[in-house]
Parts: structure tokens; sequence; C-alpha cells
């Protein structure tokens, strides 16, 4: 178990529930890190220890001794000062590890390994470390310098109404940023606030509504996240349909499939008035409903949430190889909405297809549009499970084909289904940094 404190710890209620809990996990499973942090003072440049001596003084005194103390700083710290915490705050010298301000985070696991902290952990925790830690560790170092040589960017946009507050969607750039260092480019985000779409803000500041439109524009694919309430709709069906009739790489999570699917209804089957009930509860087209199990007068306790198993209904499926041509799939689900099945048969022949269902056939889970670079929208929450070295699959193909990747990532995965792992050198005839995902596939975990 890691226990952490910062700071000031008197006022932390949770000091006393680890204290405790640490009898009963026994010392060979409890593991207490202490975070402090070595303020470097611009007037005099000496490195302070002694925040982290009071915080360390102060949390013995509540019960708890840090078997690990880890010391951020703005520049490494030198091994005077860490000696010096080391002597007053009675650990040995290999149990203070320093953390300084590096290039990207990516860097800070090898600060960590650097210090040895894997073989720490392994001798004080009895932890069943083999030898293909090392293979992944030396795998993460080389994704860790490619990110700091990319040279080639890709532009996403994410039209959403929260951009003011962009953690509302540090899972979503998480999961674009793992897709573009896995295909060797930078991310270029640009957050377009869906409302400075609308005709409302041309009227009331044109300058932000051409802002809004040129970012959308030159961007080389578009993501519409999820969401609740009406406000902002209509900027993001109008970057729905751009993304459609101009042949942008699109994908819609959630609130944005439940969009694209009312778009397609109103512009390609003359369904008008087709909406959410959210939006409009007596909307004469219901195309997306409030889940049976909802109760709209109580909101507590009502979303669909947590891992639930989609099936693909057809091999025919984009999704399907990307996920690595499996029948089914789990993902993180967070909604109160879906997809009006009563409805369903209206898309019958038509470009748009529902080709992932939850395991009755009952909800729509996957869509996506034929005779489009790349146009899906997936019910769930895909970000959730993204990981640096094991991209989402859905947001993996969106930046494929924002860069002009896809048809050749796909065939290659066809190519090398009965060869084994795919590796960089199978992508081009040259292993420069325009080939792929290296070391390889296998290290991806996504065929």
């Amino acid at each position: 178990m890691l226990g952490g404190t910062i700071g000031d710890i008197e006022g932390m209620p949770f000091v006393e529930a680890f204290r405790q809990f640490q009898f009963k996990a026994k010392r060979e499973n409890f593991y207490n890190i202490h975070v402090s942090l070595v303020p470097q003072p611009s007037a005099t440049g000496e490195q302070k220890t002694k925040p982290t001596q009071n915080s360390v003084r102060a949390l013995r005194g509540l019960g708890l001794s840090p078997d690990l103390i880890i010391c951020r700083s703005s520049t490494p710290i030198e091994m005077a000062v860490k000696e010096k915490i080391s002597m007053f705050c009675h650990v040995n010298p290999e149990q203070v590890i320093c953390i300084h301000d590096v290039s990207s985070t990516y860097r800070v696991p090898v600060l960590l390994e650097e210090q040895g902290i894997i073989k720490y952990f392994k001798e004080r925790l009895d932890l069943p470390i083999c030898g293909y830690s090392s293979y992944l560790f030396s795998n993460w170092k080389c994704m860790a310098d490619r990110y700091e040589r990319l040279q080639k960017s890709c532009s996403i946009a994410l039209v959403g109404k929260y951009t003011k507050l962009r953690d509302c969607y540090a899972s979503v750039f998480k999961a674009l940023e793992h897709s573009a260092l896995a295909i060797n480019h930078k991310l270029n985000l640009m957050y377009i606030d869906s409302i400075d779409l609308e005709p409302i803000t041309k009227a009331e500041d044109p300058v932000k509504f051409h802002e809004a439109w040129q970012k959308l524009c030159i961007a080389d694919g578009i993501i519409v996240p999820g969401g609740f309430g009406v406000r902002g709709t209509l900027g993001k069906l109008q970057a729905i349909s751009w993304a459609r009739t101009k042949k942008i790489p699109f994908l819609g999570v959630c609130l944005g499939m439940q969009l694209a699917v009312i778009e397609f209804a109103r512009n390609c089957l003359d369904l008008k008035d087709a909406n959410s009930t959210e939006f409009e509860p007596n909307t004469p087209v219901p195309l997306v409903i409030d889940m049976p199990e909802h109760n709209p007068g109580n909101l507590g306790g009502t979303m669909r949430l947590g891992l639930r198993r989609t099936v693909f209904v057809t091999e025919n499926s984009l999704l399907r190889t990307l996920y690595g041509d499996v029948p089914f799939i789990e993902e993180r689900h967070r909604h109160r909405f879906e997809v009006n099945p009563s409805l369903v048969s209206h898309f019958d022949q038509k470009d748009l297809s529902f080709v992932g269902q939850d395991i009755d056939g009952k909800r729509m889970e996957i869509i996506e549009l034929t005779n489009h670079p790349y146009f899906v929208g997936v019910q769930f929450h895909p970000e959730f499970s993204s990981r640096p070295m094991k991209p989402s699959p859905p947001y993996l193909g969106l930046l494929l084909a924002a860069t002009g990747h896809l048809d050749a990532y796909l065939q290659q995965i066809c190519r090398s289904s009965t060869r084994g792992p795919l590796r960089k050198n199978d992508w081009n005839s040259d292993t420069s940094d325009d080939s792929f995902l290296e070391p390889t596939m296998a290290d991806l975990e996504i065929s």
C-alpha cells in the first residue's frame, strides 16, 4: 500500500486511517511514500531541506514513518542535500529519491528507475518482478526518447462545452497523446467551445465565431467527447456535419456518438425532428432516449456505469479490426441516455451502421460510417483504458486517419496476423521517424 503526504499533514484525517491500517496490513504489505518539495529560493539558489525535515517529523508524530522520501525540486538535488535529508529524517540514502523538473512526464519513471526504486520495491515488498520488467522498461525509455524528438504534428479539434475547464477532458487529452506518440507525431489539440460555432455567437461576437470555425477547418481530425445538457449541442451537431460532409476523420464519444446519430438522421434520412429526450422531452422522433432503468425524477444512482461488454455484430467492422479482430470488447461506460432501439430499423441499408451492441442486442454501442476515411462513434469511454504503451484503439484509429496512415496500418495488421508480431520495419522500407509503433506491436498489446 502506498501512502503519500505533502506539506501540512495535521489537518488530514486519513493519516489516522493509514496509521491503523499499517498494523492490519503488516509491514511486508504496507509501504509509505512521503512526497516533499525541496524549494530553491531564487535569492540564494540554495536548496532548502527544512520543509522536508518538518513534514517528516510531523508525520512521525502522528504514528507513521516514511519508507521512502520523494523529493521534488526544480533542479537536480545535490548529493550533499540528499545526504542531509537522509541523516535528519533517519532513512538510508537510497531511501531518498530525487525528482527534478524534466522535459516530459514520461521521463519521471526513468529517473525513478535510475535511482534503483524498482530494485528497492522488489526487495522491500518481496515483489515477483521478473526479467520481463526490464524488457518493458527498455521500451518505455525508447518511448520517452521518441517523445522528445518528434518532428511531425497532428492537429485535432476537440469540440465541447467545458473547454474553459480543460481538466474536464484530461482523460481525452491523454488518450489522444498516447495515440499520437504511438505513431510518432506531436499532438496539437485545439479546444473549441461548441457554442462558438453557433449562429448566436456569430451575431454577438463575429471574431470568436470565425476563430472557432477557422480552427475546425484546419483540423486534421475532430472529436466530440461526452457531456450533458442541451447547451452547445447545436455547435457540436455542426462540427459533426462538417466532419461527415468534408470527409474529416471523426470520433464521437458517448454524447458525441448520440449526436452523430441525430445529425445523420436529420440530414440523410430526412428525419428533421430527430432529437434526444434529454434536450426535448416531447420530441416527435425520440432517436435518443433515457434508459429503461433511469428515473428522471431522481438522478442519483441512475447512470449506466462500469465495465460493460460490447459485441461486434459484423465482421466487416473497422473498429473490430483495430481492436484485434475480436468478437467482443469490454469498456467502461458512463451515461443515462442511449440510441432508441425501436428506431434503429430506419438506418437499415444506409451508410451509418450499428456495428457494436450490448450482449442483449438492445443497446447500440458502436457506429461506423462507410465511404468515409474514419467516422466512428462509441457509447462507452475508451479513453479511460488508454495507456502510454497501450493506446485506445478508437483514438489510435482517429490519429492514424488524421495523419493519412490508417489504410497502411490496417493492411499491415492483416499481413501480420499470419506471421506474428508487427515490427516497425514492417511499416515502411525506410526506418526513419516515419515508421510506427516501435519497437513492436506486441508491446502495445493492440494486435
